[in-house]
């Protein structure tokens, strides 16, 4: 009897290995989003450090962003040809050594290149991360577990402005190379983690290696306290780039770049815009901690709503939801509305995000899975490129012209997200 990857996982279920698998995931996830976010909580630190300008200083997140572009591109491919497993240990190496390097960085300089290299390895890190574990997930609430690691962005997020504000009431000095050590601490960790974590099943019969995949399968159903059923394991179809995909990849990447460049132009300008000047009231780390808390509930509600609605209504949802957020604020004339607006934002972007993690990787057969998250997580790091640029340019002349401009990017994001034929709820991995 012929039995495919999926039908093993489903009868395994998700037990003690997916949540083992989620915990270890989810660590470097969260010292990834530290490590990204960073890029807006550390500019006004260091432009006292080192003398510069708020966008003089934020030429770490541009360098920071090109490596994470870089590393997302080179590492996705590479995760299709030579394994998930190896491509992961390297790049998390890569996060804790080059992050902690980055601590003691004596000049401005160096610094940068040290952000670059750890932006080449956190954007590795993305787009494999969520292939690998899609791929041992059964299809029933695979949805559910995929937004639950995107959820540990939140914690990130949570803990960096914690460590900011922290800072700032000890009245640190560098401020920044506090968070840059936090920031590495959970990578150092999970190194050797990850060494727990096998190939993916999937990704081992695709090349070939039957015998391994079956003993992969083995190990998870044990945990599980279920047994490997007997036969063989069937081989996924062998799907390229057909044309329905090229349509569909465009869609995608559209919709990773228009989504980063609203998200990261949200977060990297506002929490030094709220450590200076605010709001009125709306002003200071406290504030940017209570946003990072928002986030909670929109990754909760993206959870609920890819496996109640499905994939793509819970994704449109969210983008709309994120545009109205920006459109309140500009049109708020006062700090309440300001603060509504924002923690509107926090809530329904990264709801956005849970359910477009959710939705790529499912859209992607095996073989060409990790080249497409690459592809996608390419995309994020242009719109992350964009965001401490581009944006600087309108931010420069009007901060309320710049969120209304990722109002109008969100409501082009959902057009794009509407145009993708396919919905993944309950869908088998091919």
């Amino acid at each position: 009897m012929r039995h495919t990857v999926d039908d093993v996982l489903a009868r395994g279920g998700a037990g003690r290995f997916q949540w083992r698998l989620l915990g270890i995931f989810g660590l470097v996830w969260t010292a990834d989003a530290m490590q990204v976010l960073a890029v807006g909580f550390s500019a006004a630190s260091l432009a006292k450090t080192f003398g510069l300008t708020i966008p003089q200083a934020l030429q770490t997140g541009t360098l920071f962003f090109l490596g994470m572009f870089l590393g997302a591109a080179l590492f996705g491919r590479l995760a299709d040809r030579i394994g998930r497993r190896r491509v992961l240990l390297i790049t998390v190496a890569c996060d804790a050594v080059f992050g902690l390097l980055s601590v003691f960085a004596p000049g401005f300089g160096i610094l940068l290149a040290l952000r670059f290299l750890t932006g080449v390895a956190v954007g590795g890190t993305l787009p494999v991360d969520y292939a690998m574990m899609a791929e041992f997930l059964p299809p029933k609430n695979r949805g559910r577990w995929l937004v639950g690691l995107e959820g540990f962005w939140a914690v990130g997020t949570l803990i960096i402005a914690l460590t900011a504000w922290i800072a700032s009431l000890m009245g640190a000095a560098e401020a920044w190379r506090w968070m840059f050590a936090v920031a590495a601490l959970p990578a150092l960790i999970g190194i050797w983690l990850r060494l727990w974590i096998p190939e993916s099943p999937m990704y081992l019969l695709k090349a070939g290696r039957e015998a391994e995949a079956r003993a992969v399968l083995t190990k998870v159903l044990r945990v599980n306290g279920q047994t490997m059923p007997a036969g063989t394991l069937a081989l996924p179809p062998a799907l390229g780039f057909t044309p329905d995909l090229r349509r569909m990849t465009v869609a995608v990447a559209a919709l990773w770049f228009l989504v980063s460049v609203a998200y990261y132009g949200v977060f990297v300008w506002v929490p030094g815009r709220l450590a200076s000047e605010g709001f009125g009231f709306v002003r200071g780390y406290g504030f940017l901690v209570i946003l990072a808390l928002a986030q909670l509930p929109g990754y909760a509600l993206a959870a609920y709503g890819v496996e109640r609605w499905g994939r793509k209504p819970t994704l449109i949802g969210f983008l709309l939801a994120s545009a109205a957020g920006c459109l309140l604020f500009t049109v708020s004339g006062g700090a309440t509305l300001i603060g509504a607006s924002l923690l509107l934002m926090s809530f329904a972007l990264l709801g956005t995000w849970g359910a477009l993690y959710a939705f790529t990787p499912e859209l992607y057969p095996t073989a060409l899975r990790g080249t497409g998250m690459g592809t996608a997580g390419a995309m994020a790091r242009l719109g992350g490129l964009a965001a401490p640029s581009v944006v600087g340019l309108v931010v420069a002349y009007s901060f309320t012209a710049a969120i209304g401009l990722f109002a109008g990017l969100l409501l082009l994001a959902a057009l794009a997200a509407a145009t993708i034929r396919t919905e993944t709820r309950n869908a088998r991995l091919t």
